[in-house]
């Protein structure tokens, strides 16, 4: 590429990252006004966002930057089986909606977490909830801050660790001037561009294909479109059951467990707007995700007969669409630089919103809980909690470079989101559907959840070799010269096991067992291999059940009058289902706060609250109005109403 034009790309680059991340900003003391404190608009937005922006912004939350970058890539050298995902995807916004909506949004609570103290009485279920959480969108932000950084790699040959620290100290300014708001402003831009970005890829791509039917030939001849794959094999590692069943639990556990979602419901103005953004999202969703999947369409067809991987232009297959922006778009100065600034600016409106979350969580279940912070204005609050968001800003940078020893974008991300999923999902469950749960069960049914999908991730990272062959393609069309484009990879890219893997085969090698042991072993080896080589897509339905049935069979086993809790914590029709149940009644609670007030670490609230019983000694955390499911909900206590 001649100097002038980079320069040019360049400047292009510079001018949307720096539009796109003042735009947000321009109304943040609106923000605060509409929030009444700097805290509450930092968190909940102030309410101020509209239900278009906001139907975009979860929609935007749900697909991430590696949809942008990573299911181009993932259609050309290994087809549509990800693609299929979109199933869960889809079913998971209803579920979500119906059952867990009726009781998050009456919760007075900053965290989403802190309704499993409410529901269990123990402060460690509730801890243990949120740090599986900053567990899991920490790793998951690692890879998010990978993606652009693998694009300027591919284009400028600049180093990852460099691309991902501008990125960071782009997000720590923006995180101290903005909040929830801005950020939910940054993902409407953010998604505008992508949808005309990729409208422009897919119309150029085709044309150069020859036209749709000609794309969509050549896909189904290559092997690229191979839908509706029911192969019964777990190890498999994506078919059409895995992709419906795996991700409808993944999928749960993010929107309906997952406090960067919960934030966004809580920061609407009714219960009726979070469902019609719920269910509005899924056809917003459905095309959202479908489109980068075009993308890749339409880049099989252009290169089907000249792939750049095989012939050396690119080194790693996530680079094949900034190699195809630089190669086809030559004739459209600034076109490359607007992909990547808008690849930048995704993964930046991406991470400053979850770090939001982040330090929030971390605030709310954890820091606050200390004495030195108790009782502290919310201004201190609200600094205390940016200082928070700072460091986990520069632990995600750290963590980034590590994301090429799973294999790439998708791959790593789907394998932490999996692994996580199954013990958050599982007690959320264990709380609002199943009344003979108790907080002993919770808390070993998520350490049981962990351990076996830690140890199954574990195994397969170091002894499962899971490079994933890829779909034939050919170089046979090639021309002779050559786009300079390519640049030597870093060692954190080559890697697709762990780089421990050959030392432990060295020494597995090199020990010397009894040869009447050497069977038992050899059982006990291929048991384990057969356990570690099932399918990351699976590791949240086997630590849901995990959790769930484990937790179940201790609440009922250990369960005494002392796990009393209030009903309106269970899902209603749960609640009128276990009245009808035969066997040993369960013990109810009249006060939702009976529980919590045990506890001396639940963090203090600053929102106003009504208190319609005379009993300002108690502070109220529920309340059943403005709701129809809760209509016809019988209720034996006091009226109780809260403005969230």
């Amino acid at each position: 590429m001649k100097t002038g034009w980079l320069a040019w790309e360049c400047i292009v680059f510079a001018i949307f990252i720096f539009a796109s991340s003042c735009a947000p900003l321009w109304r943040r003391r609106r923000d605060a006004a509409a929030g009444g404190s700097a805290k509450r608009a930092y968190i909940f937005a102030g309410g101020g966002v509209s239900t278009l922006a906001m139907i975009l912004s979860v929609a935007r939350g749900t697909l991430g930057v590696r949809s942008f970058l990573g299911f181009p890539s993932e259609l050309v050298y290994h087809g549509s089986a990800m693609w299929e995902t979109l199933y869960g995807i889809m079913l998971a916004f209803p579920i979500v909606c119906w059952l867990f909506i009726p009781v998050y949004y009456r919760l007075h609570t900053n965290s989403v977490y802190e309704y499993l103290q409410m529901r269990f009485g123990s402060n460690w279920v509730r801890q243990m909830a949120a740090a599986t959480f900053l567990v899991r969108q920490t790793l998951n932000l690692a890879v998010t801050v990978y993606t652009p950084t693998v694009a300027l790699h591919a284009v400028l040959g600049l180093p990852h660790w460099a691309s991902a620290a501008a990125l960071t100290v782009v997000a720590i300014v923006f995180n101290l001037l903005g909040g929830l708001a801005a950020a939910i402003r940054a993902d409407v831009i953010q998604t505008l561009t992508m949808v005309i970005v990729s409208g422009a890829f897919i119309v150029q791509a085709t044309v150069k294909a020859g036209g749709p039917a000609q794309v969509l030939t050549d896909n189904i001849e290559g092997g690229r479109l191979d839908f509706f794959k029911f192969t019964g094999d777990p190890t498999v590692r994506v078919d059409t059951a895995s992709a419906l069943i795996g991700q409808l639990f993944m999928s749960v556990s993010i929107y309906g467990c997952q406090q960067t979602f919960v934030q966004r419901y809580c920061s609407m103005s009714s219960e009726a707007r979070v469902r019609r953004t719920l269910l509005s999202n899924v056809p917003a969703v459905a095309v959202l995700f479908s489109l980068s999947w075009v993308v890749g369409m339409t880049l099989y067809a252009v290169y089907k007969y000249c792939d750049p991987l095989m012939a050396g232009r690119i080194s790693a297959p996530d680079e094949v669409l900034p190699f195809y922006v630089q190669d086809q778009f030559s004739f459209l100065p600034g076109m490359l630089g607007l992909f990547l600034g808008s690849l930048f600016n995704g993964a930046l409106s991406f991470l400053v919103s979850n770090i939001n979350s982040l330090a929030t969580v971390t605030w709310e279940d954890f820091v606050s809980a200390a004495p030195p912070f108790k009782g502290i204005s919310d201004k201190k609050q609200l600094t205390i909690i940016k200082i928070i968001a700072i460091l986990y800003a520069i632990l995600i940078m750290c963590l980034s470079l590590c994301v090429g020893m799973v294999g790439g974008v998708v791959e790593g991300s789907l394998l932490v989101t999996s692994a996580t999923s199954g013990a958050l999902l599982g007690v959320f469950l264990l709380a609002a559907m199943f009344p003979v749960a108790n907080g002993k069960g919770a808390i070993c049914g998520m350490i049981a959840s962990h351990v076996i999908t830690t140890w199954m991730a574990a195994g397969r990272l170091m002894y499962v070799n899971d490079k994933v062959e890829m779909l034939p393609l050919s170089v046979e069309k090639c021309p002779n010269e050559t786009i300079s484009v390519y640049h030597n990879a870093l060692p954190v890219e080559v890697n697709q096991t762990m780089l421990i893997t050959p030392l432990l085969q060295t020494i597995n090698s090199t020990q010397h067992t009894p040869v009447d042991t050497q069977s038992t072993a050899t059982f006990i080896s291929e048991t384990l291999m057969k356990m570690y080589s099932v399918s990351y897509m699976w590791y949240a339905v086997i630590g849901t059940l995990t959790c769930v049935i484990i937790g179940t069979v201790i609440g009922m086993i250990t369960g005494t009058e002392e796990d009393a809790f209030d009903e309106k914590l269970l899902h209603p029709l749960i609640a009128k289902i276990a009245r009808k149940l035969p066997g040993r009644d369960r013990k109810f609670t009249n006060d939702v706060n009976e529980k919590a007030k045990v506890e001396k670490d639940v963090s203090d609230k600053t929102e106003d609250t009504i208190i319609e019983d005379g009993k300002p000694d108690v502070l109220p955390v529920f309340t059943t109005s403005n709701s129809k499911i809760f209509e016809n909900y019988e209720r034996s206590s006091s009226p109780i109403r809260t403005r969230l």
